[in-house]
């Protein structure tokens, strides 16, 4: 069987697309970190820099990262911000 350039696992691809929306969020002197994904397909992330002060930051979450995610990975459902 011949390899794939395919990212396989869950985790592998929800860091994949987190990585492609990272430049956005970094250009305006935030990040954001992986910390998990639930078996309900949940992504949890960690706002840093500043996002974490930033009024904005709700959007970045639902309109930047939740709607990637969820537009390019099936099995995941909603994305949660947590301290």
């Amino acid at each position: 069987m011949a390899a794939t350039s395919q990212p396989e696992s869950l985790q592998d691809r929800v860091l994949v697309v987190l990585d492609a929306v990272r430049p956005a969020i970094q250009a305006d002197g935030g990040d954001v970190e992986f910390v998990e994904i639930t078996d309900s397909g949940e992504v949890r992330i960690r706002l840093l820099g500043a996002c974490v002060e930033c009024p904005s930051a709700h959007l970045t979450l639902r309109l930047g990262i939740e709607r990637n995610l969820v537009d390019r990975i099936p099995e995941v459902t909603s994305v949660v911000a947590v301290p």
